[in-house]
């Protein structure tokens, strides 16, 4: 008789054992990073017996496909004001494991502001976030395997998205950024992008990492490719950037010293002195 664990998983299983994985990130069980790992791990799963690794540590085990439905339920809106983070020639930081159970802001106005997101317990079907930056810089940090949305416009800034995106098709945890950059930028970048945190290995994690590495071997030279593109006009628009802002504090400083000869010409009573009085008639 053929080991059950060993029959091959179909997709409506797979599809399931990603709701319930999702299902367990709501409850506060898993945190984005591991809502992603384990989503695309599901994904990845050849056997029953795989599948059942990566639910083992949550409640139910494996649920049967007839047991939750084959699309993800719209993002519920909980109404609860938008939390903030600001820094006004200043750095803000949130990182480290923190509750996302509301859309977010963010603003950074000559200053930082870096969201980590990878540890955060996300209590919906997707994360929310504004970011505006005025002469700022504004980083958000997201597992990679997660769906990115940007929009939002550029004035003289940039905005952009650096994180290998799971493939079309799959159900994976969205993080939607709206970015309005006004000579700063907004980057989304994903955990290749930044320095890593402190994980648990799991059973599954070999064989999730190998397949993973097989996966992802193929389209690798293609994004590395599109990515040191990129860097160069990331590059080639920060040199831009620099010399108008040179050009710009040239300017301002030329305004200012004339602005301080103005002022002491007056009180000297002008550039030049006042003409003598006329001789006195007869």
């Amino acid at each position: 008789m053929n080991d059950p664990g060993g029959m091959r998983a179909s997709d409506a299983e797979r599809e399931a054992v990603v709701e319930r994985l999702r299902e367990a990130s709501v409850e506060g069980r898993l945190t984005l990073s591991e809502l992603t790992e384990r989503t695309e791990a599901a994904y990845l799963a050849a056997t029953h017996a795989e599948l059942a690794q990566i639910t083992a540590d949550l409640p139910d085990g494996v649920p049967h496909a007839a047991a939750y439905p084959s699309s993800p339920p719209p993002s519920p809106r909980t109404g609860r004001a938008r939390r903030w983070y600001v820094a006004v020639m200043g750095d803000t930081k949130r990182r480290g494991k923190w509750r996302v159970d509301q859309e977010i802001g963010a603003v950074a106005v000559m200053g930082d502001v870096t969201i980590d997101l990878r540890e955060a317990e996300v209590r919906s079907n997707e994360v929310d976030i504004v970011a505006t930056a005025v002469m700022g810089d504004i980083k958000i940090i997201v597992p990679d395997g997660v769906d990115v949305d940007l929009t939002g416009i550029a004035v003289m800034g940039d905005k952009r998205v650096d994180v290998l995106e799971a493939p079309p098709g799959q159900h994976v945890p969205v993080v939607r950024v709206r970015a309005y950059a006004v000579m700063g930028d907004v980057r989304v970048i994903g955990d290749s992008q930044a320095k890593p945190i402190q994980r648990a290995w799991f059973a599954w994690s070999e064989w999730w990492q190998e397949r993973r590495g097989e996966m992802r071997a193929g389209r690798g030279d293609h994004l590395l490719g599109m990515r040191e593109q990129r860097h160069e006009l990331h590059r080639a628009h920060q040199e831009v950037r620099r010399a108008h802002h040179e050009a710009m504090r040239e300017v301002r400083d030329g305004l200012r010293q004339a602005r301080r000869d103005s002022r002491r010409d007056d009180r000297r009573g002008g550039p030049f002195p006042p003409p003598p009085p006329p001789p006195p008639y007869g």
